[in-house]
């Protein structure tokens, strides 16, 4: 008789982890509100916003202070 593990999901997809996106796994709502916030407060495009985020994380102070300095160079 084929009896099912306990450790077995039982629900589609319930099994899989998630996708990653790069080395990392996707924050809750996507980094899109922090992306926009970038390119409409900077001359960012949201690629470089993006890359921004991925390098250097979360902190919306440190990303301003850093996009400026982008700005100032280019």
């Amino acid at each position: 008789m084929n009896r099912p593990s306990h450790k077995i999901p039982h629900r589609p997809g319930a099994g899989r982890v998630p996708e990653a996106t790069g080395d990392r796994l996707p924050t809750k709502g996507g980094d899109d509100r922090l992306v926009r916030f970038l390119a409409e407060n900077t001359d960012l495009s949201p690629m470089q916003a993006r890359e921004l985020i991925r390098e250097h994380g979360h902190d919306r102070e440190q990303l301003l202070k850093i996009a400026r300095t982008m700005k100032a160079e280019s």
